[in-house]
C-alpha cells in the first residue's frame, strides 16, 4: 500500500474522498481548518468536482450537509467545537430525521483552548443526540475511520459525529492509503420521516431510541475498541482516542486496558476488565465524559479514578507527562514548554488594518468617560491586549452587536460594536436586524479585511456585499459609512466615528482594507504568474 505523511486533519480528508464523499461542508476554526483546505486542492477531489466551498456558518453547513444526504449522496460537515452549538438545532434534529446518504460530523475539540473560549468536550453532543462518535487514537484511524463512519451512517441510518482534538489534528504521522471507493449516485428519499411534524417526530423518536441497541451491538464488536485483559494487576486502564497514545509511551500496550474509539461505551468489555482489577483509571482529552458514565456502569462501590478523582488534572489537554505521573511512572522526555522562554503574547500583524481603526476608536472614545466597545471572535480580538485594551467583551460569534444593544437598551452611551466581515456574516446580521427593529442607540463597526483573516485567509461570505446587506436590514443609508483605515485617513476616520456615535440611532462603520496576510499571498501569486 501506498503511504502518506499526513496531519490528522489531512488524514480525515483523505478518508473522506476515499470513502465516496460528494460534498464538505465547512466553516473555517481551528483546529479543524485543514479538512476542507485539503480537499478544495486534492486532484481527486477536483476531478469528480467534491462540493467545497466554504459555508456562512456552521448551521447552514449542517443543513446543507443534510440535504446532500436527502439526495443519497455522502456528506461531511467539519467544524471546531463550538461550531457545535451554532448548528445543534439542525444536528440534533438530524438524528430524528436520520439519513440518506451518509452524513458525518467531524467536531475538532481543542483542550486546554489553544485558539478557543472554552474547553467543551463534542462527546456530550453525540450523546445527547444519541447517536455513534468514533474518537481516532491516531492518523490511521481517523482516515480509516472515515469508511467505517460512513458505513454505519448508512447502516443504521444516522448521522455519526467523529471527534478529534488538537494534537492528532495537528500533528502528522504515516498512513497507509486505499483506493478510492465511488461516489453514491443520486437517489433522492421519498419518505415523510423527514418532516418532523410532531406526529411524525414521535415516531421517528422511538425508531431513533430503539436504534440504540444497534449502536452498543456495533460498538461492542468494533475494531477500534480493544480489550487487553491481564489478570494479575491492580490497576486497569481505559484509554479513550489519542489518550492511548499517550499510555502506551508510557507504560506499553501490555497492560490491562480498553481502548475506546468508538461510542457507546463497550460495557461488555469495561465489565471484563473491572473484573480482573480492583480499580480502574480513564484517560480521555477533554471532559470526564467516560469517567462518569463509567462510575454508572459499575456502581459507587468501585474504584473509579481520572479527572474527578483528582488523579489527572481536571482542566487542559492530556499530555505524555501528566499521564506517566498518573500511572506512577517517570516520563522519559518531559513534554512541558521550556521554562527560559521569554512569554510572547499574540499581536496583530504590523501594518493590519485593524490598527488603525483600534487607533481612530481609542481616540474618539476618550471623550466619552463611560464608553464601552464590545468584541467579538477573529483575529481584531486581540484589540483586547496591548498597546489598545479597546474591548470590553468577547464571548461568542456574534455578540458584540447584541451586547452592545443591551447595553445601550440599559442606558449606556456610547455603546460601539466591533465585529469582522466574516463573524458579521456567521452571526452579526440577526443581531443588527434587532438593532434596526428598536433603532438601538449603537454604532457598530464591520471591520472587513476581505478574508476570514484568523483562521488563515479563507472566503469570507460576505465580501463585497456588507453595504447592500446593512441596508436591506434597515439601516438608514445615510448612516452606512465606508472609510480606509491608514494613518493618513485618521482625521476623516475619527471624524466619521464621532459623527457616527452622537447620532441617536444605529449607525455602521465599514472600515475596508485587504488583511497583509492574504495581500502578500495575493501579491506573490501575481508575481508568480
Amino acid at each position: 500500500m501506498e503511504k502518506r505523511l499526513l496531519l490528522g486533519d489531512e488524514a480525515i480528508a483523505l478518508g473522506a474522498i476515499h470513502a465516496g464523499l460528494s460534498g464538505v461542508y465547512a466553516y473555517p476554526g481551528t483546529p479543524s481548518t485543514e479538512i476542507t483546505e485539503f480537499i478544495q486542492s486534492n486532484p481527486l477531489a477536483l476531478e469528480r468536482n467534491i462540493h467545497s466551498r466554504w459555508s456562512t456558518n456552521e448551521k447552514t453547513a449542517m443543513e446543507a450537509a443534510l440535504g446532500m444526504s436527502y439526495a443519497g449522496k455522502r456528506a461531511l460537515v467539519c467544524m471546531k467545537h463550538v461550531g457545535m452549538n451554532v448548528c445543534a438545532d439542525a444536528f440534533v434534529n438530524s438524528a430524528v430525521t436520520g439519513v440518506n446518504g451518509g452524513l458525518v460530523v467531524l467536531a475538532a475539540d481543542d483542550p486546554s483552548m489553544h485558539s478557543s473560549q472554552n474547553e467543551q468536550d463534542s462527546r456530550f453532543y453525540g450523546k445527547f443526540a444519541m447517536i455513534p462518535i468514533f474518537e481516532p487514537s491516531n492518523q490511521q484511524e481517523a482516515y480509516d475511520m472515515m469508511s467505517a463512519a460512513f458505513e454505519l451512517s448508512e447502516s443504521l441510518k444516522l448521522p455519526v459525529l467523529m471527534r478529534v482534538v488538537t494534537r492528532l489534528a495537528h500533528s502528522r504521522a504515516a498512513v497507509e492509503i486505499k483506493e478510492a471507493a465511488a461516489e453514491n449516485g443520486l437517489n433522492p428519499d421519498t419518505d415523510r420521516h423527514w418532516v418532523l411534524l410532531p406526529g411524525i417526530a414521535r415516531k421517528q423518536y422511538l425508531l431513533l431510541v430503539e436504534k440504540q441497541k444497534d449502536m452498543l451491538k456495533a460498538a461492542e464488536a468494533s475494531k477500534y475498541n480493544v480489550l487487553n485483559k491481564i489478570t494479575g494487576k491492580k490497576t486497569g486502564i481505559i484509554a479513550c482516542g489519542i489518550a492511548y497514545n499517550y499510555v502506551c509511551e508510557a507504560v506499553g500496550p501490555n497492560v490491562p486496558i480498553v481502548k475506546i474509539s468508538q461510542y457507546p461505551l463497550p460495557e461488555d468489555k469495561i465489565r471484563e476488565l473491572a473484573s480482573v482489577c480492583d480499580e480502574l483509571i480513564v484517560f480521555e482529552d477533554g471532559q470526564p465524559v467516560v469517567e462518569n458514565d463509567i462510575r454508572g456502569l459499575l456502581g459507587a462501590n468501585y474504584c473509579v479514578k481520572g479527572r474527578l478523582t483528582g488523579d489527572l488534572p481536571r482542566t487542559g489537554e492530556l499530555d505524555p507527562d501528566n499521564v506517566a505521573k498518573a500511572l506512577g511512572v517517570a516520563a522519559e522526555l518531559s513534554f512541558g514548554t521550556a521554562k527560559n522562554l521569554a512569554n510572547r503574547p499574540p499581536q496583530l500583524c504590523n501594518g493590519c488594518g485593524h490598527r488603525d481603526v483600534y487607533t481612530a476608536l481609542n481616540k474618539v472614545a476618550a471623550e466619552y468617560p463611560n464608553h464601552r466597545i464590545f468584541g467579538d471572535i477573529g483575529c481584531y480580538t486581540l484589540g483586547a491586549l496591548p498597546p489598545f485594551q479597546s474591548l470590553a467583551s468577547c464571548v461568542d460569534m456574534g455578540a458584540s452587536i447584541t451586547m452592545a444593544k443591551g447595553a445601550a437598551d440599559a442606558g449606556l452611551f456610547p455603546s460601539i460594536a466591533v465585529i469582522g466581515d466574516s463573524t458579521f456574516t456567521h452571526s452579526g446580521m440577526t443581531g443588527l436586524l434587532d438593532a434596526v427593529n428598536e433603532n438601538s442607540n449603537i454604532t457598530v463597526v464591520i471591520s472587513d479585511n476581505l478574508t476570514t483573516g484568523m483562521t488563515g485567509g479563507q472566503d469570507s461570505a460576505g465580501t463585497n456585499k456588507f453595504e447592500a446587506i446593512c441596508l436591506g436590514l434597515g439601516v438608514a443609508p445615510e448612516h452606512v459609512r465606508v472609510v480606509v483605515p491608514l494613518p493618513k485617513n485618521m482625521d476623516e476616520i475619527t471624524r466619521i466615528i464621532r459623527e457616527e456615535i452622537e447620532y441617536k440611532g444605529v449607525s455602521v462603520i465599514i472600515p475596508r482594507r485587504e488583511c497583509m496576510q492574504t495581500l502578500q499571498r495575493h501579491l506573490r501569486e501575481k508575481k508568480n504568474k
